[in-house]
């Protein structure tokens, strides 16, 4: 009896603690959505209270002020062209290296997994540059296709961790019945991996939706390729700056990526779940 009630204590006191950590996460995002609906000078004067007269004239003003929904579209081309392409290389990378070991696959799997030790404001200048040669900067194409890059050390890890919890007699069984390799992951490997795949997924739109110091080095030229986050920038100057604009912006541009998050969170549960479970 004491040790279920030391048990049913532990609990408590680690709920009270989880909650605790959540407000102090969700009240900065609680604000920006709360002072959305204020004017400046109830913004200024009172930034933590509860709007005395709700307004949706800032975000009426946002939306025509930044064309929001040709930035959205922005947004979405590069945030599915990102994830397309880190899903698809590091998923296979992630197969072929658990299958395929051998004394170089280690080797290979350290140079894949490595970039994510590298800070990326050591190599941001030098990016710049290179993309300027190959002309993939001031390009939505160009930017989405740059995060793979980024995000696929990251996914590789992740996928080559749960490849391990695959049996290779899956491999074998599908060999014996005449598939290929190419035919196995796409026909049988890949679709075992939902739960991680849609984990990698929920993580890098989160990232790539949100990201600011990337899209500002190399779309912010332009008003046709800027993305939402750059657009909300806008409202904040070095002598003044439009705060409730600002945060409307900002709550425009977070709102898509809370509300993905919030409808697949579970397969990041799943996911998670299915690697410790089996692994």
């Amino acid at each position: 009896m004491g040790m279920k009630r030391k048990a049913f204590i532990g609990r408590i006191v680690l709920l009270v603690f989880l909650t605790i950590l959540a407000i102090i996460y969700i009240y900065p995002v609680f604000l920006m959505f709360m002072n959305s609906f204020k004017p400046f000078g109830e913004v200024v004067s009172s930034p933590i209270d509860l709007p005395k007269e709700p307004t949706f004239e800032n975000i009426t003003y946002v939306v025509k002020k930044i064309h929001y929904g040709n930035l959205f579209v922005n947004n979405v081309m590069i945030t599915v062209i990102g994830i397309v392409g880190i899903v698809f290389f590091s998923s296979l990378a992630a197969y072929i290296l658990d299958r395929r070991r051998n004394r170089y696959t280690g080797i290979v799997y350290t140079l894949i997994i490595t970039p994510m030790l590298i800070p990326f404001q050591t190599i941001m200048i030098t990016l710049l540059k290179a993309m300027n040669i190959i002309h993939l900067d001031q390009s939505r194409v160009g930017l989405g296709i740059q995060y793979w890059g980024f995000g696929i050390p990251m996914a590789t890890f992740i996928f080559f961790n749960f490849m391990k919890t695959i049996p290779k007699e899956i491999d074998e069984s599908a060999k014996i019945d005449g598939a290929s390799t190419w035919k196995t992951y796409t026909a049988i490997i890949f679709p075992l991996m939902k739960p991680v795949t849609f984990t990698v997924i929920v993580l890098d739109v989160m990232w790539i939706w949100n990201d600011f110091l990337l899209p500002l080095l190399m779309v912010n030229s332009s008003n046709k390729t800027k993305t939402l986050v750059l657009a909300a920038y806008t409202f904040v100057g070095q002598m003044n700056t439009k705060w409730q604009y600002a945060m409307a912006a900002m709550a425009l541009t977070v709102l898509p990526s809370i509300i993905i998050f919030i409808l697949l969170q579970k397969y990041i549960v799943e996911g998670v779940v299915a690697g410790a479970v089996k692994g």
